[in-house]
């Protein structure tokens, strides 16, 4: 097999990181059960080429993911650097959707309580939590499944779809999140499935569902000047602390 490089100059401490993070986020969601096997894919910009794009193989588990693992494919799915090659879908679905809204990192999944959302006729996600609240205004919807991915059209499509939303609800499919560092995307995706779970939990009961006003969303997505801890160190300290757990459970992702 072909082992490709990049020039030195990129592999910098900042692409060690991300490898690491990528690597990280793929066995939390198998600790989460987001994971498919070998299946969906997390993808990240390499730092400093916008046209670059880190992946784990196909055919790893993301339960094994290393961040030595990692390989670096164009939009044209070719390897530029490390062993085996972009599946079909993740390069037609995730290059554009990098080019398109300007994402450092895109993660897709089949995480069950979002696509267990995603199967109803009306797969609105409801601010009947605080957590759900947060997302209120920031989720784009697709409600046409088109069938597997194969063109780099379907890509640009979604991204025409997402605009400048950071998530993607994909009816009959899974879902889309997006951000500009892998913990600021991989928490986006962990917070969105408990709000699901808990909306198909209550909406199990027959009973209707409590929403909150206009308002109290209001209130709940503006950050307090009292806050001591900004969304992004929030979104830092939550993956460090999974990083831990990670160390502590499944060592191994840095290597």
């Amino acid at each position: 097999m072909t082992v490709h490089s990049l020039p030195a100059a990129i592999q910098s401490d900042a692409l060690q990181q991300i490898k690491i993070h990528l690597a990280a986020a793929l066995r939390l969601a198998v600790l989460d059960g987001f994971e498919e096997g070998i299946d969906n894919h997390f993808t990240a910009c390499v730092p400093g080429r916008q046209d670059q794009y880190l992946v784990l193989p196909f055919g790893l588990h993301w339960s094994e993911a290393r961040a030595s693992d990692m390989m670096v494919f164009n939009e044209a799915g070719q390897t530029i650097e490390g062993e085996g090659l972009v599946e079909r879908s993740a390069q037609c679905i995730h290059a554009p959707l990098h080019r398109l809204t300007g994402a450092k990192v895109v993660m897709h999944t089949h995480q069950p309580w979002a696509l267990a959302l995603n199967m109803l006729q009306d797969n609105r996600l409801l601010p009947s939590t605080q957590t759900a609240a947060f997302f209120d205004g920031h989720i784009a919807y697709d409600d046409t499944y088109t069938g597997v991915a194969s063109t780099l059209d379907e890509g640009e499509r979604l991204a025409r779809l997402m605009s400048n939303k950071t998530i993607l609800f994909m009816k009959n499919h899974g879902v889309i999140a997006i951000g500009d560092t892998v913990a600021q995307a991989y928490r986006r995706l962990y917070k969105l499935e408990k709000a699901c779970q808990t909306q198909v939990l209550a909406m199990s009961t027959g009973k209707p569902l409590q929403v909150l006003s206009d308002e109290v969303i209001s209130r709940v997505q503006t950050p307090s000047q009292d806050d001591r801890h900004s969304r992004s160190e929030r979104e830092r300290l939550y993956f460090a602390a999974m990083m831990r757990v990670l160390d502590n459970t499944h060592p191994g992702y840095a290597d």
